[in-house]
């Protein structure tokens, strides 16, 4: 069995902050910390994207619409779906992100 604590952190743009926590066969872990005003561009990949909030709000912004996702609450981005993300309240938000397949080498890791 492996297993990871929160490890060193890569600012991917500014103020949004994530951390590789595990990766396996199927699946992999990620650490994300999203300050106050902070945003997350518009991007794609083709992982499908599971996540959990557990301090803050983060509001998604999708092609056609807005989700909000506060914490205690959880939501997933199919694979090759458009998304950005923004953190439009006062404290830093906080969550976990599982990828499948693996997203072991994202380009915020360079």
């Amino acid at each position: 069995m492996d297993h990871a604590a929160l490890g060193a952190e890569t600012e991917a743009v500014e103020n949004v902050h994530l951390a590789q926590l595990a990766a396996g066969e199927e699946t992999s872990v990620q650490h994300f910390r999203i300050e106050p005003g902070a945003t997350v561009p518009s991007h794609d990949h083709h992982h499908e994207q599971a996540g959990f909030v557990y301090e803050g709000e983060l509001t998604f912004l999708l092609d056609d619409s807005e989700v909000t996702v506060a914490a205690g609450e959880s939501y997933v981005l199919a694979g090759g779906e458009v998304h950005g993300a923004e953190n439009r309240g006062t404290e830093p938000v906080r969550g976990v992100d599982i990828f499948s397949p693996p997203r072991t080498d994202p380009d915020w890791a360079e």
